[in-house]
């Protein structure tokens, strides 16, 4: 039986849907880790949001590099992804999106735009971000959907093809935690219970934090894993 939200003739019409995921960050509040690259469950961050998005049905997907580019590339590189390096990842995450937006061929209805430290995401939560975008009702000038859990704002979000546009031409910074304040008429505020949402691996305490709380085996790249 096909899926109603995917296949023709269905409740909505089959999106096309692109993905920017964030693999670029130095980790300096984690003392110079390359995030993408901490295994969960043998598992490197990077990989396991490749496999989210797989499974979410995204059509194309492009990974921004920076910090140890070439570990990050080694981990995606069985993946029909295209790659974008980021070579002034140091200048911050949003140069990262614009990196990622620009690099994404084509026009599309909405795309995800994903950080590589969030653990827990998986690909019921980016198809639960793809669901609100499908009901959302029409609005001129853009839509970006931002999940907001508890009055926090989590990641990822999506965007139309309209806000990519716009955010590309101008100084529109989608990785500040006060676009929701500073460009309402952008934001699509998704309300959930979702704490996956917000869930992310900002310092070693984090990273020592979800291991108690879930059980499971956390490891940071090691100088071996990363050369």
């Amino acid at each position: 039986m096909g899926c109603l939200l995917k296949q023709g003739g269905g409740l909505y019409a089959r999106l096309r849907i692109g993905a920017v995921l964030l693999a670029a960050g130095e980790g300096a509040r984690m003392g110079g880790v390359a995030k993408p690259l901490i295994r969960l469950q043998g598992v490197p961050l990077v990989k396991r949001q490749l496999i989210a998005l797989s499974g979410a049905g995204v059509d194309e997907v492009v990974v921004v590099t920076g910090y140890e580019r070439g570990a990050v590339e080694a981990q995606v590189q069985d993946f029909p992804v295209t790659l974008a390096h980021n070579a002034e990842y140091a200048q911050g995450q949003q140069s990262s999106v614009r990196t990622g937006l620009a690099a994404l061929g084509g026009k599309f209805d909405a795309v995800l735009v994903v950080l590589a430290d969030q653990p827990l995401i998986g690909a019921a939560d980016l198809t639960e971000l793809i669901a609100a975008f499908k009901k959302a009702p029409k609005r001129e000038g853009g839509l970006v959907v931002v999940p907001v859990v508890s009055g926090q704002r989590g990641n990822p979000i999506l965007l139309d093809d309209e806000a990519r546009a716009k955010i590309l031409a101008s100084e529109t910074n989608l990785g500040c935690r006060q676009l929701i304040e500073r460009h309402p008429e952008l934001v699509l505020v998704h309300e959930t219970s979702n704490t996956r949402f917000v869930t992310d691996l900002d310092t070693r305490e984090d990273v020592e934090q979800l291991a108690q709380r879930t059980g499971w085996k956390l490891e940071l790249p090691t100088r071996e894993t990363v050369a």
